[in-house]
């Protein structure tokens, strides 16, 4: 295989006017320009340069040589420049992918502040409450709401923010049926759950100092989709267990109150997930450095 660097002493040579020139202009023993031109001829098989004690020209086959390697070194220039232009200031796509609740109620804050610090970047993101596979390559990283293990140990994960869940309910909810001051309350209130094949129906509350509370459930309203649950419990259809990061703004606007504010109805993660691999592209690393940052201060 040709070496580049044998391209470039060969341009100088023909540029310069002669090996002596040369090696003035590189800054190299006139030994090492002729070792290099010897090395490219040996390497193609033919003679570039006709050189004597008092004059140098090139060949048929040098001329023709020379055209393409000023090419050719223009191009590897290039392509030099762009990459290190890209590890200097980030740039290019970022393709991500995260979960609905996530996207609403996380992402929609710090997208916009991402991408005015770092306007050479662009993003994609991919929005499922389906686990995407990001092993295959599709995706550079995953932000994922857990509340367990992530189960590929192939990926490489850092937590960004705990995200623990509470109970909430409408104001009129409350006004009607009363406010629970203990978790056996509970048990005489209409519940909306989160229902998980693998799992029980009931809410494991936590307190820092009581310990472990397990309320029983027969939800009024059960199902698989948070975002339903959130709005049934605005309309005042009852008590619901949900991360607190999610209700936060309506709890600010008084949409929702929290109730029993000192048990935790679950324990929960928002992770971002990457590929395990080396060579993280500049964008893809200033962007989970941005989470890093920014995450925490959202979810709480």
């Amino acid at each position: 295989m040709l070496d580049l660097n044998d391209f470039r002493y060969f341009v100088r040579i023909v540029e310069s006017g002669g090996l002596t020139a040369a090696s003035r202009r590189m800054n190299v023993p006139k030994s090492t320009v002729s070792y290099r031109l010897q090395q490219l001829e040996t390497s193609l098989g033919v003679r570039l340069i006709n050189r004597t004690s008092r004059s140098q020209s090139m060949t048929e086959a040098g001329e023709l040589f020379y055209r393409h390697a000023v090419a050719t070194l223009e191009r590897a220039d290039l392509a030099e420049s762009s990459v290190r232009e890209r590890l200097a200031e980030p740039s290019g796509t970022i393709r991500f992918t995260t979960a609905v609740a996530t996207s609403l109620f996380v992402m929609r804050y710090v997208l916009p502040a991402f991408l005015r610090r770092y306007p050479k970047v662009r993003v994609i993101q991919h929005t499922s409450d389906e686990p995407a596979d990001i092993g295959g390559g599709s995706f550079d990283l995953a932000i994922r709401a857990h509340t367990g293990p992530l189960s590929d140990s192939t990926l490489v994960s850092r937590v960004l923010a705990p995200a623990p869940w509470f109970l909430f309910a409408a104001p009129e909810y409350l006004a009607q049926r009363g406010e629970p001051v203990s978790p056996e309350d509970l048990t005489s209130h209409d519940t909306l759950a989160m229902l998980h094949r693998d799992r029980p129906m009931a809410w494991k509350l936590r307190h820092p100092t009581h310990g472990e509370f397990i309320a029983p459930l027969e939800p009024r309203v059960g199902g698989n989709d948070l975002l339903m649950l959130m709005q049934a419990a605005r309309e005042g259809l009852g008590i619901a267990a949900l991360p607190g990061y999610v209700c936060r703004e309506d709890a600010e606007t008084g949409k929702l109150r929290q109730i029993l504010p000192d048990w935790r109805a679950g324990e929960a993660s928002i992770t971002a997930v990457t590929p395990h691999r080396n060579g993280m592209l500049p964008s893809v690393r200033v962007f989970l450095d941005f989470l890093i940052e920014e995450v925490p201060k959202i979810v709480y």
